[in-house]
């Protein structure tokens, strides 16, 4: 990296730089995942702290050194300009499930229904709740809840009918 003849200095130095590395870094940071637009403010952003660097006039000295720390803060360029983008996308459209689910006041107001129910069940005959119990609770088919309960598929509509008025009237005070 020689000094251009017309200018001497730290000035002829960065300028001789930037003529000098631009090529490489920009390639480097396109390899990286960079648009070409996004490679040059990354490459400006670069030189810019590499001559704010307070020590950056004995940089000159150092040829070899200065055109590694450059490559490394056009890279720490590249991936803030990736991270800054990315924060910039907009949100992606939810699940359509999502957003047909209940909301959380929905589900508290059932889960709410749910326990006042269940505690009604509590308050009518022993048989009316089994059947409750195995019929809504449980969900259990009108054959299975007879089966477990010992008696007809007739007496469980009878029983789940007189229980679900006794649980209106329960559920209503």
């Amino acid at each position: 990296m020689r000094p251009s003849p017309a200018r001497t200095g730290f000035t002829a130095w960065v300028e001789d730089l930037a003529r000098e590395q631009t090529e490489g870094v920009a390639a480097a940071a396109i390899e990286d995942g960079l648009s070409g637009d996004d490679a040059v403010d990354a490459i400006r952003e670069a030189f810019v702290t590499l001559v704010a660097i307070p020590q950056a006039r004995t940089l000159a000295e150092h040829r070899e050194d200065t055109a590694t720390l450059l490559a490394v803060l056009v890279r720490c360029a590249g991936r803030s300009a990736r991270r800054r983008h990315a924060r910039l996308k907009p949100a992606t459209v939810p699940d359509q499930r999502l957003l047909d689910a209940p909301s959380v006041a929905t589900l508290i107001a059932a889960a709410d229904h749910h326990i006042a129910a269940r505690g009604c069940a509590f308050k009518v005959a022993e048989i009316q709740r089994h059947v409750v119990v195995l019929r809504v609770f449980d969900e259990l088919a009108g054959s299975d809840a007879a089966t477990k309960l010992g008696i007809s598929d007739a007496s469980i509509g009878v029983l789940l009918h007189r229980a679900k008025e006794a649980l209106q009237v329960c559920m209503t005070e």
